[in-house]
């Protein structure tokens, strides 16, 4: 209960404090490239539910139809802005939207797509029996997902063989420790690994 307390107050005064903020990648995107400011896409939520989860636009209309996982710095689908957004993670600001809405929290697991939730095993299940997060132990430990998944000849086989798993222990791994402390902590590290 202090947790979603926290997440409803802080959501909200950061929309309101980064509102400026807001507006200027807002109109940096609609200038950048042609498309919405806002990319939505459908995530698994606590207890196997979807949500339609709030980013900026860092990618050309239409791109998913080429594939889910971002490949690499140099992906053509991302476009200039995008490139800045998704490297500085201002790209997911607008999940602020999500968290006030209450089916994200600030610290959680970060909510995968439905296609990858089809393979968890029974065990893995249990990371939706939390609300999922904006950062995690794996967002600290794969910061650079899309780096590792470009030097791969089939990204999407090494996600599901290697990645996915590894983020799965670590969400597990919070599930187990989580505390308002751990929260606290975990989101200190992120500000300061983005940093």
């Amino acid at each position: 209960m202090l947790k979603h307390l926290f997440d409803i107050f802080m959501s909200l005064a950061f929309i309101v404090i980064l509102l400026p903020v807001f507006i200027i990648i807002s109109i940096w995107i609609m200038i950048d490239s042609r498309g919405g400011v806002f990319y939505l896409q459908s995530r698994v939520g606590k207890n196997n539910r979807d949500f339609r989860m709030y980013k900026f636009r860092s990618m050309r209309p239409e791109s998913d139809t080429f594939g889910l996982l971002t490949i690499g710095d140099h992906d053509p689908r991302v476009t200039r802005a995008g490139k800045f957004l998704r490297k500085t993670k201002l790209d997911e600001l607008p999940q602020m939207l999500n968290i006030l809405k209450g089916n994200m929290s600030f610290v959680g697991p970060r909510p995968e797509v439905r296609k990858y939730v089809e393979l968890y095993s029974a065990e893995q299940m249990k990371v939706l029996s939390v609300r999922p997060g904006l950062t995690d132990y794996a967002s600290l430990e794969y910061i650079d997902e899309d780096s590792i998944l470009g030097q791969s000849d089939d990204p999407d086989r090494v996600y599901i063989t290697v990645i996915m798993p590894a983020k799965l222990e670590l969400n597990l791994k919070y599930i187990r420790e989580r505390s308002f402390t751990t929260d606290l902590t975990i989101m200190m590290k992120t500000f300061l690994k983005i940093i």
